[in-house]
């Protein structure tokens, strides 16, 4: 077998970063595999992804060079991940790294057996020893001996790891998830939040927008724990902080502060899908100025800079990409933050206004430069004010422009794409904005047709090429994209969509002997140890829990038993987890609240008629992230099972817009006026 770089026939921008290191990279795969068995090497397996800071020091300080690279290449066969790529190869080696006691993230080092079994790793190794760290090279000679020289011990690390990870293959039945239950982990809850700062106490600090939309949901009807101010309190800080991009729009993955200053920059297709989402939930109820603008600039954002490329190179494909990278002209940061004297150049006498309110200073805000922010004065000023502001934003974003720009991943992934459907579509609704149901549909289409292969959804696609068998986070993010799409357009094909990937989820991901919930990878995903199956969220929801709430929402909507069968399934297969992880299972509680407050929201009548168009209008006001709503025209029915159905049936004769709101099997009377459905909703829970 020739040994050489295998990486350059890869289309992930972050494998094609390391197509020229003088490393016998092999991506993940047969090839791999086979020379590693065939060589009897172990296997050096290194994931990372293409915003990662660390992941480009590690590359330049090991990867690029000559010396380590031939202690690799002699000693190991060296396999290079993108963790976006395959999150199910990265989480079951992150946890096969926390069970060694390290702390888990990027890049990850793993050293494997040649049938790709765990006995070492680490993250970061520097070159040579610092940071308390062994350098990378004694690292390399100290494991290759000790494979050679010592395997019963490694075979003792092989077993003990091989154990351990066996955990994450079996969910936990608990009880059923009651209001008591989700109650109890609201309270445990209170003390990890930051009252001062918003968001989780300490540094660094995540959005944890899963958290965030429990919280929201919860703080419904006396909110006596004051969760809704908290979130909104929340929004309000990482609206404007450091962590959102003033000039260009967009939020940054995390900050290393507590108080949402100093962002990593690096911008994750994720979390802006899910901000938008949850800030929409938030407008609903409380219209602000503020959470409208970052709506729209965030999106304006997605639209502008975030859409993937075609096949060609140069057309947008209608899709998203993946991510911004954290680090221009080698050094992170530098495309985003600015200096005193910048501005003065630029805005000249109009510089004092900016500056007052952007926090820009002679001596700056992070290491002598400045992170524009307004959070010393949070709250937006008279119209004029802002319009100058505006002004002066927009000058300074041109001279931004001229910069070397961060790297671009525009890989397609089906999840994260999902995700932005969803916010999109949401968000199109709340504001009225048809052109932004138009680029959800589009995108939706595109991974429909280009995303899928055989009839299967496939994980991810760039320049016309889609692999990676799916997983259940695509499958179930893009189920909840095509419900949302459905709500919003009426369109059928979508609800039938969803109902199908939901079935292909049954089929290829179920877990019939463990206890039920879905496996991450499909049954005939290749060269893993094992099967991880999770219900815990991350910086999404779990896979598990959108899932479960598709499957409710579809009972809602169709009528058929078997989706809440389905559903009630999956929540009690990870129910016994979730009161030993506090914050972890936040996607699954939503999904069980779907499920048990059954909120329905039926509307008859003509959907082009003035009556009908005010009472959508009113309904897609309210902040009512449980609500089903369903439209019947004249001719149409409901499901025999649904509460509404009789009450439907005797209106249709009147001819006029109606509206009912049904929750818990029980329904309003039939409500005919905007203002009748408004005091309806407005007894709702959330």
């Amino acid at each position: 077998m020739t040994f050489e770089n295998h990486l350059a026939r890869e289309t992930s921008p972050y494998l094609l970063q390391h197509k020229e290191n003088p490393v016998h990279w092999f991506p993940w795969g047969d090839k791999a595999f086979a020379a590693a068995q065939a060589e009897n090497k172990p296997i050096l397996l290194s994931v990372g992804y293409a915003a990662c800071h660390w992941c480009h020091v590690m590359a330049h300080e090991s990867f690029e060079q000559e010396a380590i690279a031939k202690l690799m290449n002699d000693h190991f066969i060296n396999i290079k991940v993108d963790r976006e790529e395959r999150p199910d190869i990265d989480l079951i080696y992150q946890g096969a790294l926390n069970l060694l006691g390290e702390q888990g993230g990027w890049p990850l080092t793993m050293f494997l057996t040649p049938t790709g079994k765990p006995f070492w790793g680490g993250t970061y190794f520097p070159p040579e020893p610092r940071f308390n760290r062994p350098g990378f090279p004694q690292v390399l000679l100290g494991l290759s001996r000790a494979y050679q020289e010592a395997p019963d011990d490694v075979n003792k690390n092989v077993e003990a790891l091989s154990h351990g990870l066996a955990q994450i293959t079996r969910s936990n039945p608990g009880q059923v998830v009651t209001a008591a239950t989700i109650e109890t982990v609201t309270q445990r809850l209170i003390p990890l939040l930051d009252r001062k700062w918003g968001g989780s106490k300490g540094a660094p600090k995540f959005p944890q927008i899963p958290l965030l939309k429990f919280l929201w949901r919860q703080g419904g009807g006396k909110d006596p724990f004051l969760l809704r101010p908290f979130v909104i309190h929340t929004l309000t800080q990482l609206c404007q902080g450091g962590i959102y991009d003033h000039l260009g729009g967009g939020f940054a993955r995390y900050c290393v502060d507590q108080r949402w200053l100093v962002p990593h920059f690096e911008k994750m297709l994720y979390d802006n899908a899910q901000l938008i989402d949850l800030l929409t939930w938030v407008h609903q109820e409380n219209p602000t100025p503020l959470f409208q603008q970052r709506i729209e600039q965030t999106i304006d954002w997605l639209l502008r800079e975030m859409q993937a490329l075609d096949h060609d190179g140069r057309t947008p494909c209608g899709a998203f990409a993946a991510s911004l990278d954290a680090d221009s002209e080698g050094q992170e940061g530098r495309f985003y933050v600015w200096r005193e004297a910048e501005i003065d150049a630029l805005l000249g006498s109009e510089a004092g206004l900016f500056k007052t309110h952007y926090d820009v200073t002679p001596e700056g805000n992070w290491e002598g430069t400045t992170i524009l922010n307004r959070l010393r004065q949070p709250n937006l000023g008279a119209a004029a004010q802002e319009a100058a502001l505006a002004q002066a934003r927009r000058r300074l974003l041109a001279a931004r422009d001229t910069r070397e720009r961060p790297a671009w991943d525009d890989k397609v992934l089906t999840d994260w794409n999902g995700l932005t459907i969803t916010a999109l579509t949401q968000a199109a609704r709340a504001l009225d904005r048809p052109d932004w149901l138009d680029a959800a549909q589009t995108a939706f289409a595109f991974i429909q047709t280009h995303a899928t292969k055989n009839g299967r959804l496939q994980h991810s696609w760039r320049r016309g090429r889609a692999q990676h068998n799916a997983t259940v986070d695509d499958y179930a993010f893009m189920s909840e994209a095509a419900l949302a799409l459905y709500e919003a357009s009426l369109d059928r094909r979508y609800l039938a969509q969803a109902a199908s990937w939901m079935a292909c989820l049954q089929k290829d991901y179920w877990d019939a002997d463990g206890g039920g919930g879905f496996f991450l990878t499909a049954d005939d995903t290749t060269h893993l140890p094992l099967r991880p199956k999770t219900a815990q969220d991350t910086a999404t929801p779990s896979g598990n829990a959108v899932a479960a709430d598709c499957l409710a929402r579809l009972y809602y909507q169709t009528g058929d038993d078997i989706h809440r069968q389905r559903a009630e399934t999956v929540i009690s297969a990870f129910s016994g987890d979730i009161q030993k992880h506090t914050v972890a299972f936040t996607g699954l509680l939503c999904a069980a609240k779907t499920l048990a407050q059954g909120l329905q929201i039926v509307l008859l009548g003509d959907r082009e008629s003035p009556a009908m168009t005010a009472l959508r209008g009113v309904v897609d006001g309210f902040s009512l992230p449980a609500a089903v709503l369903q439209q019947v025209a004249p001719g149409q029915s409901l499901p025999s099972g649904h509460p509404a159905a009789d009450k439907v049936e005797a209106a249709v004769e009147q001819g006029q817009a109606l509206a009912f709101v049904c929750q818990n099997q029980r329904c309003s009377l039939a409500l005919s006026t905007p203002e009748q459905l408004k005091t309806e909703l407005a007894q709702c829970q959330s």
